[in-house]
């Protein structure tokens, strides 16, 4: 298996755009796989399970992958897992997932599926994407044909060797008989779209490479066909934080999950050292370009931060400069203007509501302990005023045009309205 790009550079778009902005990680066979993509345009996939009712930005390396495959002229597919999300997939996990009911994944779908709509063209065209549900295949299989028919194929030996596998036992926790089917079901999935798409590509990320080898090699036994698996590394920052988290939580994808201003503040606090990966990654700037904007220093890098935060947040939300010049009024000149996320207060606690407590409700604090330290540090304003009186209580006079603002340093604010 070639695990990193040839030396002379692959000749097909595709490959080639991958591998200049940091995207290859590990391929079964990136020789063939170039010769096959340089050969006409082909169908790759890549699998997104259902577990949340959005995606967040560490499902954003596996979405630009699909973009750049379509932009260079193949088809994509987005395949989710309606019957996949039942089991859980086990990849580098310490636990099992929560098993959700249909109604959950059915929810989960709706919400999922409007982010594709942002980054793919759908429609009928031959390299338009489209958008397919693994229930439709899993879900009617019979239990002893598909152990029967599928698996004499899989080693389990070999699936005891596999590192998110091998990982949970070596740790002796516990790996459920569902989880360890996960891998068949995807490798399945890889047969079934083969077949029935001549989809010979699966995209993911490295956590996914087993899987994805089982996949390919399903297929070789199957129907002797040469089928192909590329992953992108797993993001961190250089910090080695694992990219996805903001201070309040996950940075979702659906504009009802995470506002669009809290969205580009999260690219805006990108850190200096992280800014032309981030670059190369999530937009479609031309490389001269993020070289000119990653040699940036002191000051001027926040010009390069505030075009990536533009960038993806037009990408992923659609808007114009109007985000970002909103954003940037936060910033560079302490306004607050409307569209701040906004937390209810309510009635009955007017009047007598610790500001410790607000802070948490709020979301600018994990606990009235760190609320506290937060206070006495300086680091908090009411209504733009600095206050470090850890009682204090807000009231009636604290409300502004009908809220009350908060905000932790320059760059988090929260309107609070009283109910």
């Amino acid at each position: 298996m070639i695990l990193s790009p040839q030396p002379t550079g692959p000749r097909s778009d595709f490959l080639r755009t991958l591998s200049e902005r940091g995207f290859l990680h590990q391929c079964t066979d990136l020789a063939a796989l170039d010769s096959w993509l340089c050969s006409g345009a082909g169908t790759a996939y890549n699998g997104f399970d259902l577990t949340a009712d959005s995606l967040h930005v560490g499902h954003l390396i596996p979405i630009m992958m699909l973009r750049w495959f379509q932009k260079t002229g193949n088809k994509p597919i987005a395949l989710l897992g309606g019957a996949t999300s039942r089991l859980g997939d086990p990849s580098f996990r310490d636990t099992s997932r929560p098993l959700l009911n249909q109604e959950q994944i059915t929810k989960n779908l709706i919400g999922i599926r409007r982010v594709f709509e942002r980054f793919l063209a759908f429609g009928d065209n031959p390299t338009d994407a489209v958008m397919v549900n693994n229930s439709d295949w899993l879900g009617g299989l019979n239990y002893l044909d598909f152990l029967r028919d599928i698996g004499p194929h899989f080693s389990v030996n070999r699936m005891l060797t596999s590192e998110s596998v091998r990982q949970r036992l070596e740790r002796e926790q516990s790996l459920s008989l569902l989880e360890f089917n996960y891998m068949v079901m995807q490798a399945y999935d890889f047969h079934i779209l083969a077949e029935s798409c001549g989809c010979l590509l699966q995209l993911g990320g490295s956590d996914q490479w087993g899987n994805i080898v089982s996949g390919v090699e399903l297929g070789r036994r199957i129907g002797g066909r040469t089928l192909f698996g590329l992953t992108a590394p797993l993001l961190t920052t250089t910090s080695g934080a694992k990219m996805g988290k903001s201070v309040s939580g996950a940075v979702w994808l659906n504009a009802d999950r995470l506002s669009p201003y809290e969205f580009w503040q999260f690219w805006r606090n990108t850190g200096d050292t992280d800014v032309g990966r981030f670059l190369r990654l999530f937009t479609e700037l031309p490389l001269g370009e993020i070289a000119r904007l990653e040699v940036l220093r002191d000051s001027e890098i926040n010009e390069a931060k505030k075009i990536l935060a533009d960038q993806i947040t037009r990408l992923c939300h659609g808007l114009d400069a109007a985000v970002s010049e909103t954003s940037r009024r936060i910033f560079e000149a302490g306004e607050v203007p409307a569209g701040l996320p906004m937390v209810r207060l309510p009635h009955s606690l007017r009047g007598a509501f610790p500001l410790v407590d607000a802070m948490v409700v709020a979301g600018l604090a994990k606990s009235k302990s760190e609320a506290r330290r937060l206070i006495v540090g300086g680091g908090v304003r009411v209504n733009g005023g600095s206050v470090k009186d850890e009682a204090l209580r807000l009231g009636d006079s604290d409300i502004q045009n009908g809220v009350i603002r908060l905000s932790v340093g320059k760059k988090r604010h929260v309107l609070l309205q009283p109910v």
